[in-house]
């Protein structure tokens, strides 16, 4: 059966289509929605099964998705050993266009840091994703939609991916068109801030 092509809009998602879509993940159902970079898919990041269909579709290992927040006091849940400086740097860049790499608490499901101690956890500037996570109660996962094009790294449109994806999701968000600029990555994990990824996020603005 084909997915859903849901239209949603970032400044006032409609309330009925985002109940839908929580009822879509609380079931284990796999969603690709906007974020404040390119498209993501995701699931209810408590759902192993699902978690395996995303890494199927992705060609990678668990370990190497991140997951959305909703706000810093749910990141509080899933990790540990946070510091001030990492947290204050943290409270002034999100939501926005970034990942940090955390040490995780044991709050993380087993799948995703089966063999590391860090997870990745992003809170994008996009109500939609946000907002799912808000209702559903936990955390998304979230890995790129990419783009076979040797020049556009990441798909872009919508509709585009919908054909793609159809026959191997349960719901496509269209929340109009992505960017095509990953977030930038921060391993706070050790001593010092390292930026793994340059990506659409300036760190140095929040330093």
């Amino acid at each position: 059966m084909s997915a859903e092509l849901i239209r949603l809009y970032s400044d006032n998602p409609e309330q009925k289509k985002l109940d839908h879509i929580v009822n879509v993940l609380r079931n284990g159902g796999v969603v690709i929605y906007p974020t404040d970079t390119v498209y993501g898919i995701g699931c209810d990041f408590t759902n192993s099964k699902a978690v395996q269909r995303i890494c199927q579709i992705k060609n990678v290992k668990p370990d190497k998705l991140s997951f959305i927040c909703y706000d810093l006091s749910e990141i509080s849940e899933y990790t540990r050993n946070l510091t001030t400086p990492v947290f204050k740097i943290m409270k002034k860049a999100l939501p926005g266009p970034f990942t940090f790499l955390l040490n995780s608490s044991s709050n993380v499901p087993k799948i995703l840091n089966a063999k590391k101690k860090t997870v990745g956890i992003r809170i994008p500037d996009n109500n939609i994703p946000r907002e799912l996570v808000r209702q559903l109660g936990k955390p998304i996962i979230t890995g790129s939609i990419h783009d076979e094009d040797e020049i556009i790294e990441y798909s872009t449109d919508p509709e585009l991916i919908y054909e793609k994806y159809k026959n191997l999701v349960d719901v496509v968000i269209d929340g109009g068109y992505g960017g095509n600029v990953p977030s930038t990555l921060v391993d706070c994990s050790g001593d010092e801030l390292e930026i793994v990824r340059e990506g659409l996020g300036d760190l140095n603005q929040f330093i």
